[in-house]
């Protein structure tokens, strides 16, 4: 949807995905994930997170986080104090981690009943890593 792929140091914001299937107690998942959360809030460049179980299946989990770019996204994950949240996740779930740059973003009315603006916003391209 642009003329050229940005290349992630110019790309701004991302999306972290990660899916997790749990063989762990739900309870116990979400318990440890709230901890790797707290830590993640504290790092720099995070913008917001939602973790989401699965409507039909339990062990079914998915976290959608922003960040503020790239190079926030990695010094994040790659501190030495989210290791053992890393470690204690795995533990407990399979997770497959995807990074997305931003192609096309629109607002619904959910929120103020008001129809969206005029027009999508166009954004960046794509890249992968661990985190939350």
């Amino acid at each position: 949807m642009t003329d050229h792929e940005p290349d992630a140091r110019e790309a701004g914001a991302v999306t972290f995905v990660n899916t997790f299937t749990v063989h762990a107690e739900p309870e116990v998942f979400e318990k440890e994930f709230a901890r790797t959360s707290e830590f993640m809030a504290r790092q720099p460049g995070l913008i917001r997170h939602t973790l989401s179980r699965h409507a039909e299946r339990p062990g079914q989990y998915v976290n959608v986080a922003e960040w503020r770019d790239v190079a926030s996204f990695r010094a994040a994950v790659s501190h030495t104090d989210f290791q053992p949240h890393a470690g204690a996740l795995r533990a407990l779930a399979e997770s497959r981690p995807e990074l997305y740059l931003a192609r096309l973003r629109r607002d619904g009315t959910a929120e103020s009943g008001e129809p969206p603006s005029e027009g999508p916003a166009l954004d960046g391209a794509a890249g992968a890593g661990e985190g939350i």
